[in-house]
């Protein structure tokens, strides 16, 4: 089989003395060769016949025989049909002198290999785009069973517009490009299905290759052939691909993040379709994109639809019969409010985020002049029939969720509220019981609502938090990445600071916020200064050590003594205090107001 890019035996024709060369491939002029792989080739042509500039892009070896190239047609032409926004439209799928080929409109852009490289490199925000385009067109393609087989950089074109659409689908089909391997006990069925699944899986590797150079200003492993760097990455080959620090041009650490879990050197790391590798890119180019960088668009609009989370089976409605009694069940209206992290936050979203209404104009007239922070407040101001509006406005448990997505949720609100019971053992003499609870569970709400609006997303974290076992005998667990790394690499953003932008759109203030946002783990606390800080503090140490329960048995112990010793001087706390008070925290009695402690006395 012929190599048209290299092979002397291609049809050259000279049109005179005075003018350069002219390669041709039949009726069409070869005019500037954009870029070769060892799969395909790509071309700037003419075609004097319809006076139009193309793109071609070929497979690098002629079909092996009349078969091959009937079977490459027949690929080609079905992915041909093909219509995305994100992948070229086709202007013809051809063939001249064997050579099989499917042409572009010239005009279809600057592919990203043409691209002039400024020596600081291209705009981190840019590539971001570009490359969560290119992962949409593909999962498109993937969904209708096709693969592109040769991801490359002059395989992907970017419009005047900034639009990048990808080209060359299915071309490299007549070579034996290298997928996963087949399972032992695959059968002629399941062969096609798994073989388009390696094919896809490649083809979000070979992108995730090409952002990477594209960030670091130069190829990865300096081989422009993305072919054949993915040759040298686990599981064929063994060289890792990781951004450096001295880049021509920073890389922000969320962008840092998601380029490094791409093309990670631990295959069960790396994203495993295009889907999810443009979904956190997209979250990043949201969060990039808008003026206030704690916002996200996604999560804001699913919130606004859905709620922030489903009320518990029973909850809204003993608290929808509860506001319909008398004034004096106060008391008993709030443990019940208590229960329900939904309910919860409704009343508080309602009382902190509700313009001109009748809640917000009776809290005005109440002289409140800051956030609401205990569920008392918040009856006090909406009033009973306030409450019961809220207990109605919940949608039932669970919600959209199927049945592992609502266990998975529910486990993630016991632990929250476990945190919430052992904050309140934890806190200092003087601090309202109720405020520390509601603190420690607003630094769970990014948890919460990403497990209730993004459970697979959620699923992905959790995978990538997970210890990875040595890869030689002796050698020590590699340690999972943090929650905001993963978040970052799944979502696109910081989870806990997703759950502050929620709490911001409910009307929670600066200082709400920096109270609800956990202390750094990394960071030792020496001390605290405002009663704000001790409470953001009693809330940390609660949800540091439930955190650490979830650890493996032999790790647990001692994981929970360095909690209390990190918060032992700003919470006069012992190791002996903090296991009493996770030994208390375990039962599923509901936080207790001062006024019901009163009444119970």
């Amino acid at each position: 089989m012929n190599d048209f890019a290299s092979s002397s035996h291609a049809p050259l024709q000279t049109a005179s003395a005075a003018t350069a060369v002219v390669r041709r491939l039949g009726r069409l002029e070869l005019r500037a060769l954009v870029g070769k792989s060892a799969y395909t080739m790509a071309w700037r042509a003419f075609d004097p016949r319809h006076q139009q500039e193309l793109l071609l892009v070929l497979p690098r070896k002629q079909p092996a025989d009349a078969a091959a190239l009937a079977d490459w047609h027949a690929r080609a032409r079905r992915a041909a049909r093909l219509s995305h926004p994100n992948l070229a439209p086709v202007v013809e799928v051809g063939e001249e002198e064997r050579w099989p080929y499917v042409a572009y409109d010239g005009a279809v852009g600057t592919t990203l290999a043409e691209r002039d490289k400024p020596q600081d490199g291209e705009a981190a925000l840019d590539i971001a785009r570009w490359v969560m385009q290119a992962a949409t067109g593909l999962a498109f393609a993937h969904d209708a069973s096709h693969a592109h087989r040769d991801v490359q950089p002059w395989l992907l074109a970017v419009s005047d517009s900034g639009q990048l659409r990808v080209m060359g689908l299915e071309v490299a089909a007549t070579s034996a490009v290298p997928t996963a391997p087949l399972p032992e006990d695959a059968t002629w069925a399941n062969t096609e299905r798994h073989a388009l699944r390696g094919a896809a899986e490649r083809d979000v590797l070979a992108l995730a290759v090409v952002m990477h150079g594209l960030l670091a200003g130069a190829p990865a492993l300096d081989e422009p052939d993305i072919a054949r760097a993915l040759a040298r990455l686990a599981p064929a080959g063994r060289e890792p691909i990781r951004l450096a620090w001295d880049l021509p041009r920073p890389v922000p650490d969320v962008l840092r993040a998601i380029a490094n879990r791409a093309t990670d050197r631990q295959p069960r790391q790396r994203y495993h379709n295009a889907r999810t590798l443009a979904r956190a890119l997209e979250g990043f180019v949201e969060v990039e994109s808008q003026q206030d960088a704690d916002a996200h668009a996604l999560l804001i609009e699913r919130v606004r639809q859905l709620g922030a989370l489903p009320a518990l089976p029973g909850a809204a409605a003993r608290a929808a019969r509860l506001a319909l009694m008398e004034r004096e069940h106060t008391e008993e209206l709030v443990l019940v409010v208590l229960r329900d992290p939904a309910l919860t936050f409704e009343l508080l979203r309602t009382v902190n985020g509700a313009r001109n209404t009748v809640e917000s104009r009776a809290a005005s007239l109440a002289g409140s002049g800051g956030p609401v922070l205990t569920v008392r407040r918040a009856i006090a101001l909406l009033g009973l029939d306030g409450v019961r509006r809220c207990a109605l406005a919940l949608r039932d448990w669970p919600g959209p969720l199927d049945a592992r997505g609502a266990g998975e949720l529910e486990a993630a609100l016991a632990q929250a509220q476990r945190a919430a019971r052992l904050a309140q053992a934890l806190r200092p003499a003087g601090y309202d019981a109720e405020m520390v609870s509601i603190v420690t569970l607003l630094q769970s709400l990014g948890r919460l609502v990403v497990q209730y609006h993004f459970p697979e997303e959620m699923r992905q974290v959790r995978r990538l938090m997970r210890p990875a076992p040595a890869t030689r005998d002796g050698e020590p667990d590699e340690p999972g990445l943090t929650e905001q790394t993963a978040g970052f690499a799944v979502l696109g953003a910081d989870i806990e600071g997703m759950g502050n932008a929620v709490a911001r759109w409910w009307g929670l203030d600066d200082a709400v916020l920096h109270m609800i946002r956990r202390l750094n783990p990394a960071a030792p606390v020496r001390s605290v200064d405002t009663d704000d800080d001790v409470l953001r503090a009693v809330g940390s140490a609660a949800n540091e050590a439930i955190d650490a329960l979830s650890l493996p048995a032999e790790r647990q112990a001692a994981a929970v003594e360095r909690v209390a010793q990190r918060y032992a001087r700003v919470l006069a706390i012992k190791p002996g205090d903090m296991l009493d008070a996770l030994h208390a925290s375990a039962s599923h009695a509901p936080p207790a107001t001062p006024e019901v402690q009163s009444a119970a006395a």
